[in-house]
């Protein structure tokens, strides 16, 4: 009898099992859902420059970021377009005359303009202007990791192993270079074209070099931000999607700028020159798209000729 009420508990349990086998059905694998299959990116949106690098601050004894300019000397503007500072791609300090009326602190005051990031038919990303922009105006810094020129070989290696073919790199100082791959802002989405509507200057920042991205003409709201990149092609030569009157048709530094001698003053240049030696020394193709890397015009201070700039080296290897 005891061994039948025991085999008549064991049947009873076996039966509540089957039931709600029943009522869950037949089993079915496990699924994460679909968001947590999506690639994650590890970029991250910052405001200012984060330094991997040790900060390396130039002070001359010319330079002490002062001008003659007055709120009541009648200039054209308080620190505007005829500030000397201003023509020598220098913010004013703290101290300068002008107080709070100072205008020639586009960095420090933050007047970003409004702009938004698009997805493009066929250049990727891209960036619209959110609001209307006129010629002059700063738009944007640009910004990232600032890395030494060992630290950029490195990640240049690491990329082209993992395939990757978009790159961020600028060179604003000897061994000193932003890199806007895993942290920047929306300048980094800015596309190229041979007719661009904005250009990239070094500026000095309390003795500090950043990079401004300024409007080279009026630009209407939902127009396309472009500056031309002016980079030295990896690999197969790639069409130029930019639709622009003048478009050069490929990518890259043309034939004639490329055989030019670089400028002795040069501002600075993209991507460090020994990282470039060591790929032609290779042969290593990085890939077969268009490497992007971020073209800057040089800068002469005053009464420079910006249509020098066209006729001028801008590339991986070459200074400006």
């Amino acid at each position: 009898m005891p061994a039948m009420k025991k085999n008549a508990e064991y049947i009873g349990v076996g039966q509540i099992f089957s039931k709600l086998v029943k009522e869950i059905g037949s089993p079915v694998d496990f699924e994460l859902p679909e968001s947590y299959n999506k690639w994650k990116s590890t970029f991250s949106f910052i405001k200012r420059n984060v330094y991997l690098t040790k900060k390396v601050k130039k002070r001359s004894k010319d330079n002490d970021s002062s001008c003659s300019c007055s709120s009541s000397n009648g200039s054209l503007g308080v620190c505007g377009r005829d500030c000397l500072c201003s023509m020598l791609y220098t913010c004013c300090s703290s101290s300068c005359n002008c107080g709070t009326s100072c205008l020639n602190k586009p960095f420090q005051q933050r007047v970003s303009k409004k702009l938004k990031v698009v997805q493009t038919e066929k250049c990727g990303m891209g960036v619209v202007a959110a609001e209307n922009i006129s010629k002059g105006d700063f738009v944007i810094e640009y910004v990232g990791e600032v890395i030494d020129d060992k630290t950029c070989e490195e990640r240049l290696w690491k990329m082209k192993g993992r395939g990757e073919t978009n790159f961020y790199l600028c060179e604003i100082n000897r061994d000193m270079v932003i890199d806007a791959t895993y942290k920047g802002n929306k300048s980094r989405y800015i596309n190229h074209s041979c007719c661009p509507n904005t250009e990239m200057l070094k500026w000095t920042i309390d003795d500090e070099t950043r990079i401004g991205i300024f409007a080279t003409r009026n630009i209407k709201k939902g127009e396309h931000l472009t500056y031309d990149y002016q980079f030295v092609q990896f690999g197969a030569d790639q069409d130029c999607h930019c639709g622009a009157a003048g478009c050069r048709k490929k990518l890259g530094v043309n034939k004639s700028i490329k055989q030019n001698t670089p400028s002795s003053d040069a501002a600075f240049k993209i991507v460090a020159h020994q990282v470039a030696m060591n790929f032609q020394k290779t042969e290593v193709v990085l890939s077969n798209t268009a490497v992007r890397i971020n073209g800057v015009p040089g800068v002469e201070g005053p009464g420079h000729d910006p249509s020098q700039h066209k006729r001028r080296r801008n590339c991986v290897g070459a200074k400006v």
